[in-house]
């Protein structure tokens, strides 16, 4: 009984050394900016932003894709771009690492500032919740509250949109 014991604990020991090593921030550097919520690493691995969405660019007709932007779609992509864009980034990970397409799911900042709050509150992209991972709901939730009652970027009035554009 008490080898069985010993047994589970290494075992639990060793899941739990790999679940931490997974949670742990690693660095790297932006390849590629493809939309407002996901970027490729120097390696070619893909990164999804999590907590947030943001206006597409491209969508899928008949197996392929195409590019047919959302309002505000080009916006949020060049945002995103002007934070992360050829610069080291460090990745921070929730409970999940990994989306169903094999993207790596990650908050990311630049010099301590996270980009998925950034462009939030910028109003570059709305909140969207997947649990497990929830760590910044609430900061996420108060932000886009923010930049509502502000109408910043996606909550500007049209008549403002238009504007902006005719300048």
């Amino acid at each position: 009984m008490r080898h069985h014991r010993f047994r589970f604990f290494l075992l639990a020991l060793t899941l739990g050394v790999v679940s931490c090593a997974q949670a742990l921030p690693e660095s790297a550097v932006i390849r590629r900016v493809i939309d407002g919520d996901t970027v490729e690493l120097g390696g070619g691995r893909l990164v999804r932003y999590i907590g947030i969405d943001t206006p597409e660019l491209r969508r899928k007709i008949g197996g392929q894709w195409v590019e047919d932007p959302e309002p505000f779609g080009q916006a949020a992509k060049e945002a995103n771009a002007r934070l992360v864009a050829g610069k080291t980034v460090r990745l921070e990970y929730d409970v999940e690492t990994h989306d169903r397409y094999g993207r790596l799911l990650a908050y990311v900042y630049v010099d301590g500032t996270m980009v998925n709050a950034t462009l939030l509150a910028g109003g570059y992209a709305q909140p969207l919740t997947i649990p497990p991972n929830v760590r910044h709901v609430e900061e996420f939730r108060r932000l886009v509250k923010e930049a509502r009652d502000a109408k910043r970027g996606l909550w500007a009035s049209t008549s403002s949109q238009r504007k902006k554009r005719a300048r």
